[in-house]
């Protein structure tokens, strides 16, 4: 049982996935700095330095004073819209910048494909008998 074990999970396929799966959240750290770091802070101030973090809506009494929304979230319920602003743009940001890598992948496969000779032309075999004989 050991042995399959080792077989399945040094499996080439696995051990891809592992490397993906690590690589990837690699990446959404760093887009995700990205976005929170750079591009969120222009926004914000293209907006006249607003911080979507703290829109939010208290649901009760206490929560509607609060200043913060950590601070309203402590009190009672609330409803953070302005998370949900900075989670949507970041959502964009992130498929856009995918979706630039992909398209710059595909770029390349394609170029590399034109590049390629073509494959020759399949021989024609030599029979001694004719095409009519053997239908």
């Amino acid at each position: 049982m050991l042995q399959e074990f080792k077989k399945f999970a040094l499996r080439g396929n696995v051990v891809d996935l592992a490397i993906g799966v690590i690589i990837g959240a690699a990446f959404g750290k760093i887009v995700g700095s990205l976005v929170d770091d750079v591009i969120m802070p222009v926004i914000g101030r293209i907006f006249g330095g607003l911080d979507f973090t703290n829109y939010f809506i208290g649901l009760t009494p206490t929560a509607s004073q609060a200043t913060t929304y950590e601070a309203a979230k402590k009190a009672g319920a609330t409803l953070g819209y302005g998370t949900f602003i900075t989670v949507s743009v970041n959502f964009i940001i992130i498929a856009f910048v995918l979706f630039l890598l992909i398209r710059g992948m595909n770029r390349i496969i394609r170029e590399e494909e034109r590049a390629a000779p073509p494959p020759a032309p399949p021989r024609r075999s030599r029979s001694c008998w004719p095409r009519s004989a053997i239908f």
